[in-house]
């Protein structure tokens, strides 16, 4: 084997040599050769490939690339490839979400066209008339403006429902915006102004709805009516309400106040001050039309920033999380920000020793529940006042009305049927159907407050409003007493009276009756089961009417002689424009009180009250009072067509002389009601009639004995079983056969007293033939 000897030989040393220390030995020099080899390569094949040979195809929706595409030569195809790689990483990066409230466009932003028509409306509340027809001044006054302008809208506030207003800009199908002018007076006792100002407080509170809900408005402006007399200064409350209301639509409008303030002294310098304030909003109404907004950088003046002093007592507590930095006012910007814990300690006193500044918590309070800029104390607790105050212009007008105002909240006043029983000339109604003599009657109210706003109430809209008793509160029997006082007071001003017959006027010296239907709405009276008591120890019968929109003290009522619940409307609609009802919920309170008479049926007399007014629940309207009586089932039904008055506030109201029904129509409406009613089963019937009060009687058969009606009362009976403390029903105390001059047909006036007829002549009682032929 001389020869494979001889290469194993050979490559035996090679075998041998350790391939890993050669590794360790060469493998930087190995690297750093490999590292440049491979450089080369890549730079030679980089100079070596030709740039006309690079393609590349734009995506077609690139606007940039659309633009450019018939300009941009071959050779820049590498430029645009860059614009595009931009354009497709501006498309593709993530949207940032900022926290904190989107900032509002300004006026002018929103309005970029002048193509808006504008509508101005101007919102008044009036008890007295005045502002009324200053309103009306004024809406005729800005109806000579043309262009964009169209018919402004005199608007009151006590007709109206605030939702469609004052929740949201009004809902228009052509193109309109609108613009607010509110005029205001000033009283000192609960009108329909404190209900207005309820309802901006709870939207701007109510977290269902933006905090600036009309923002969409051009802009309001507000105009207060005072008395200095009674309130000298604004810091006493002169023109109060309307600054309150000015205050709380700049936070609705998200202060849009397109003009100041105005106010004005009712017996002095109103009307100057009024023609200032409405020359100053008729250039704002140009700006408006000339530019679309109210203009930047003025105070007040659309997204412009309020005043200082308006932004510190005006601190809405708004929290607004935002990771931008928030320039605060310079007055202010050193002073209260923080930002970082370690700069907390800035706020601790420099002069407390280490010891006290270990334990920050002894002298440094951070109240993370408040989320308002600023601390403020705690509310005053609220002042009670009174209802009717001795220096309020409430009491002036009532009593110059007749009425005598006992204690803070109660009245008393003899009716003109009291004054015309003493003459002998005829009782009211009451006399007809239930033998209530109306020379003993006396007509009280313990609450002169009401939730309703009639437009057919002959209170002149004088007596203050409510939803809730918030006022001072008179002891049960203060009231009794003074009332009574009260009473015997006018009727002993009618002794020199011509005409007065000694007998009734001895008879009207002993009250038997009390009728709890002046004005106001007695079972709102916390103690009203306390005075009722009062009347019936002293063998007083009580007629107490409610206007059905406080179940809850209905509830509790006691049983008295009679109750009326007073139905107005057959259906929503109709019950929120002749009531005029204060209670957001009225169509469910009423329907509850129907509920309560329906109970109440077997433990005392229940009576339907319908006030017929032509024009708004008279036509069309029988089949649904005939529901509300199935559902109610009361004792009685009284149908009364409506007494008008001639007041302002109703003829504001929209009530007139064409509104009051001819008895002709009153008998045709009650015959279709007892029509729909036998159709129903429900066993009622037409029992009486007082032509002279054009008001008609429906009874139910519970009180039809042998044929015969029986609606009057045994009082004497009412007391006996009152006091004898054992249930018992209203057919227990059923009178006497209701007379025959008073039943359906006849007339219903008492034989033994005198008609006498208006117009100054004095007639004799006309035969039952004439009656007969007239009725």
């Amino acid at each position: 084997m001389p020869q494979n000897t001889w290469a194993q030989e050979l490559l035996w040393p090679v075998d041998r040599i350790d391939l890993v220390a050669v590794w360790h030995t060469y493998r930087i020099p190995i690297i750093l050769s490999t590292f440049t080899i491979l450089c080369i390569f890549r730079a030679y094949l980089h100079l070596s490939v030709p740039r006309n040979k690079v393609s590349f195809t734009p995506p077609p929706s690139s606007p940039i690339l659309s633009s450019t595409k018939s300009k941009a030569p071959v050779n820049d195809v590498v430029e645009v490839r860059t614009v595009a790689e931009k354009s497709s990483a501006v498309q593709k990066a993530p949207r940032r979400i900022v926290g904190g409230l989107k900032k509002r466009k300004s006026s002018e932003e929103q309005l970029t066209t002048n193509d808006h028509q504008i509508q101005v409306l101007i919102f008044f509340s009036t008890l007295t008339g005045t502002t009324e027809r200053a309103a009306k001044t004024l809406g005729q006054e800005l109806r000579n403006r043309t262009g964009r302008f169209l018919e402004p809208q005199v608007l009151d506030l006590a007709e109206l429902d605030y939702d469609d207003y004052f929740i949201s800009p009004p809902k228009s199908e052509t193109d309109v915006q609108y613009f607010y002018l509110l005029l205001l007076p000033t009283f000192d006792i609960d009108t329909i102004l404190d209900t207005f100002l309820e309802q901006l407080q709870e939207t701007h509170n109510d977290f269902r709805i933006d905090t600036a809900p009309l923002s969409g408005l051009l802009g309001f402006s507000v105009f207060g009516f005072g008395d200095r007399e009674g309130w000298p200064t604004e810091e006493t409350g002169f023109c109060s309400q309307a600054k309150d209301v000015d205050r709380w639509m700049a936070k609705l409008t998200g202060r849009k106040r397109a003009y100041p303030l105005g106010m004005g002294d009712a017996k002095k310098d109103a009307a100057s001050r009024l023609s200032d304030w409405k020359q100053g909003v008729e250039d704002v109404l140009d700006l408006i039309a000339e530019t679309g907004g109210l203009g930047e950088g003025v105070v007040g003046s659309g997204d412009a920033v309020e005043s200082d002093v308006e932004d510190e007592e005006e601190d809405d507590g708004e929290v607004v999380f935002d990771d931008e930095n928030v320039a605060l006012p310079k007055s202010k910007a050193k002073k209260d920000s923080v930002n970082d814990v370690e700069d907390l300690g800035k706020g601790l006193r420099t002069d407390a020793s280490p010891s006290e500044a270990a334990e920050p918590s002894d002298t440094f309070e951070v109240d993370f529940t408040t989320y308002s800029k600023k601390s403020k104390p705690p509310p005053a607790p609220p002042v009670i006042k009174e209802m009717v105050p001795k220096s309020s212009p409430t009491y002036t007008a009532l009593t110059k009305q007749g009425y005598t105002v006992v204690g803070s909240h109660s009245g008393v006043k003899i009716c003109r049927w009291t004054k015309s029983a003493l003459r002998g000339r005829g009782s009211c109604y009451k006399y007809s159907f239930y033998g209530i003599a109306s020379h003993q009657c006396m007509e009280t109210t313990p609450s002169l407050s009401c939730s309703n706003k009639c437009v057919f109430c002959w209170r002149h809209g004088t007596n203050p409003v409510g939803t809730t008793w918030r006022w001072v509160v008179d002891a049960p029997d203060m009231i009794f007493n003074g009332v009574k006082a009260g009473h015997y007071q006018k009727i002993k001003m009618m002794r020199g009276v011509p005409g007065v017959r000694a007998e009734r006027f001895e008879e009207a010296m002993r009250i038997r009756h009390c009728a709890l239907s002046l004005v106001g709405e007695p079972i709102s009276y916390p103690y009203i089961n306390e005075f009722t008591s009062m009347l019936h120890a002293e063998h007083i019968s009580s007629f107490l009417v409610c206007n059905a929109q406080h179940p809850d003290q209905l509830a509790t009522l006691k049983p008295v002689t009679q109750l009326y619940v007073s139905i107005d409307a057959s259906n929503k609609e109709s019950l929120r424009k002749i009531d005029r009802p204060l209670h957001r919920d009225f169509w469910e309170r009423f329907q509850r009180c129907l509920e309560i008479l329906r109970e109440r049926r077997f433990e005392q007399r229940t009576v339907f009250r319908l006030t017929l007014v032509k024009g708004f629940n008279i036509e069309d309207e029988a089949e649904g009072y005939a529901d509300l009586v199935e559902k109610g089932l009361p004792c009685f039904v009284e149908i009364k067509g409506v007494t008008y008055c001639g007041t302002s506030s109703s003829a504001g109201a929209g009530l007139t002389m064409q509104n009051v029904p001819f008895y002709e129509e009153v008998c045709a409406f009650v015959e279709a009601l007892n029509a729909a009613l036998a159709r129903r089963g429900l066993g009622y019937g037409i029992a009486a009639e007082h032509a002279h009060s054009c008001c008609i009687l429906i009874a139910s058969d519970r009180f039809r004995v042998d044929g015969k009606w029986h609606t009057r009362i045994d009082y004497e009976a009412f007391f006996r079983c009152l006091e004898s403390g054992k249930p018992f029903t209203p057919e227990d105390y059923m009178g006497p056969e209701t007379p025959e001059w008073a039943t359906w047909g006849k007339g219903g006036f008492d034989p033994r007293d005198e008609r006498v007829h208006r117009k100054g002549k004095n007639k004799k009682p006309l035969p039952e033939s004439k009656v007969e032929e007239l009725f």
